[in-house]
């Protein structure tokens, strides 16, 4: 124990005392580089399941939406729990760090477990709710099957990753990630191709990489700078879910729009497109979503990078630095975010090829989409960062809001208004419309919060 405490020591000196854009980076460039490893498995699986069918790839896109919901779960209490930890450890408040840890790992295993046999018993009709055309509905069956059975591991793995990543422990929190998507992206083409599981194969390979990032992660909170999961602190209670809604409500929301905007789209994408390319179009989509996670995973670890600093400062009213990291990460941000948009605008067509060659239609409308969207990309960066200092500092309302602006206040008007008068273009053009709407909302509480940080800094 004496070792555990000497270890937190020094975490905490190293979070209050190191200079602000050096700590931001150094736990910035493991999350990048997990989240954009995690991102690849997905743009993988999507690029050899393309060599199979236009089909295919369109049940992986619907498969997406559920992943969705298994992200909305897992951030949900992984930020929740986490930013929690993160504040306590701050104020020096171990044992109540603990005992938020263990309930918010247990329970989204829990929930997984729930979800994964009931998405089993109606495998079906699940696929059509999230958007499945009577084509795709078996491949979206053989592609879900060992995603349901994965879920508990799946949504806790992530509430596990987001906990370390608190802590400040961002490196282990990069092994675990990293180390599960390798394994899946080298089981992906033994599956599908050399075993000849097609879909089911690309599914199979997603399950066990998870499986194995789970097992990594849950032995990362046995290291004697991380916060311990035991059975024994496993203590729900009103306080413990208060705590954890209050740091994870904002992801929760965010997520579960993901969810439904995801499923919207793929809704839309079959409705709009011409007669006979309703698979085309879906796939399409699934191919830009994929392509667009991928770009989104370096700002996101970058803003992810702050989120520790930003918890550990706050909790220890040390306001400067707050301020400090939160302007470091907007202008970094915008930067990341440009240079992406200015490559996908310039090679949409060739980005969108490597996915399926084989099918044109594919192709130009997903070339289309691809360039709408990176229209507005740079102006995510605002958002996301404000929305991620709101929520480690907890200030939830706010948090909530600007997490369901994107996918939520405006994507979902725009999903059912743009097709309307524009057809498939409208649907192309929906996401660089919320995205746009977003940002211009996030610019008075951006300008507020840093007022208010620099007042409360003057303060001291």
């Amino acid at each position: 124990m004496t070792d555990d405490l000497q270890a937190q020591d020094a975490k905490y000196l190293e979070m209050t005392t190191t200079p602000v854009p050096r700590l931001v980076m150094r736990l910035a460039i493991p999350t990048i580089i997990s989240m954009m490893v995690t991102s690849i498995y997905n743009v993988v699986d999507a690029a050899f399941v393309g060599h199979l069918s236009t089909e295919a790839t369109a049940a992986i896109g619907i498969g997406f939406a559920y992943m969705a919901f298994i992200s909305a779960i897992g951030f949900f209490f992984g930020h929740g729990s986490g930013n929690h930890i993160s504040r306590a450890l701050g104020a020096r408040n171990r044992e109540d760090a603990a005992i938020i840890a263990s309930v918010g790992v247990i329970t989204p295993f829990l929930v997984g477990a729930v979800t994964g046999v009931a998405g089993l018993f109606f495998l079906p009709q699940l696929c059509a709710a999230l958007g499945a055309t009577p084509d795709v509905v078996p491949l979206t069956c053989d592609y879900l099957r060992y995603i349901l059975l994965a879920s508990p591991f799946m949504m806790s793995a992530l509430t596990l990753n987001n906990q370390l990543r608190l802590q400040g422990n961002a490196r282990f929190a990069m092994i675990g990630l990293v180390s599960g998507s390798i394994l899946n992206i080298i089981l992906d083409p033994l599956f599908i191709f050399v075993l000849d599981m097609g879909v089911k194969g690309a599914s199979l390979a997603t399950a066990i990489g998870q499986l194995f990032c789970w097992c990594l992660l849950l032995w990362g909170t046995r290291r004697p700078q991380s916060v311990h999961i035991r059975l024994s602190n496993f203590r729900p209670s009103w306080y413990t879910y208060r705590e954890i809604l209050a740091g994870g409500l904002p992801s929760l929301s965010r997520q579960v729009f993901n969810c439904i905007s995801a499923i919207l789209l793929n809704h839309a994408a079959a409705r709009w497109a011409e007669p006979g390319l309703e698979a085309s179009s879906i796939a399409a989509f699934a191919v830009v979503s994929r392509t667009m996670m991928f770009a989104f995973s370096f700002v996101l670890g970058f803003c992810q990078g702050f989120q520790p600093v930003c918890g550990f400062n706050y909790g220890a009213k040390l306001y400067g630095r707050v301020l400090q990291s939160f302007t470091f990460v907007l202008k970094g941000s915008f930067l990341m975010l440009l240079t992406m948009s200015l490559f996908g605008l310039v090679f949409a067509p060739q980005i969108i090829t490597l996915f399926r060659s084989e099918d044109p239609e594919l192709i130009r409308i997903g070339a289309s989409a691809l360039r709408w969207q990176c229209v507005a990309f740079p102006l995510i960066g605002l958002s996301t960062a404000t929305n991620m200092l709101f929520q480690n500092i907890r200030m939830p309302i706010r948090s909530t809001l600007l997490s369901v602006g994107r996918q939520g206040l405006f994507f979902i008007p725009a999903i059912f208004i743009l097709p309307q008068f524009l057809g498939i273009h409208g649907v192309e053009m929906t996401q660089a419309v919320a995205d746009t709407l977003t940002f211009l909302m996030s610019i008075p509480f951006c300008i507020w919060i840093q007022r208010e940080l620099k007042r409360k800094a003057n303060a001291q």
